[in-house]
């Protein structure tokens, strides 16, 4: 009687580990966030995006189109906080929540800071909410970037933001004498 009841809790173990490491159905496109801090470690900007992944195809001129708007990552708009006001490229910006388009260009890209926050995608873009606009030269990876991926590089009067997927990164000062 020991033994099968051994046996069937076993077996009914093993059965729920095997559903419960079912991981099939988790983003493709994670979500992940990058913060960069003033020296006093206060935070001076953070972004929060999805990351799509290569996975083999071809990514700008194909899967992301040149000349169109794109929501900067994948799933929900690119969300970017400057928690003080900055210079974004030599743009001014307020302190404040924003959503972070781009217009990838074989070339230069439009990096777009837009009032719009919360939405999906680039599907109810604006261009009247549009806060700034900066043209930045596209740069050639050294290596191919699998993820796409935003992060920082901390300079003494701020920080430059790095965008890079595939074979193109894109390099943006943001500025803050306060940092």
């Amino acid at each position: 009687m020991k033994k099968s009841i051994f046996l069937i809790l076993f077996t009914f173990g093993i059965s729920s580990l095997s559903f419960a490491q079912d991981f099939s159905d988790l983003d493709k496109s994670p979500m992940d966030a990058v913060i960069v801090r003033n020296k006093d470690n206060s935070p001076l900007v953070r972004i929060i995006y999805s990351r799509p992944q290569k996975r083999g195809r071809k990514i700008f001129g194909n899967l992301v189109p040149y000349d169109e708007i794109w929501r900067t990552g994948a799933n929900e708009a690119t969300e970017i906080t400057f928690y003080d006001n900055v210079n974004f490229g030599e743009k001014h910006i307020m302190a404040g929540t924003y959503s972070l388009f781009t217009i990838p260009g074989k070339e230069k890209w439009t990096i777009i800071i837009n009032e719009m926050t919360n939405a999906w995608g680039a599907y109810n873009y604006e261009k009247a909410k549009d806060v700034v606009r900066v043209k930045t030269k596209a740069n050639q990876t050294a290596a191919t970037v699998e993820k796409f991926s935003i992060t920082f590089r901390p300079h003494s009067e701020g920080a430059h933001m790095l965008m890079g997927w595939d074979d193109t990164y894109l390099e943006i000062p943001i500025t803050n004498k306060d940092l």
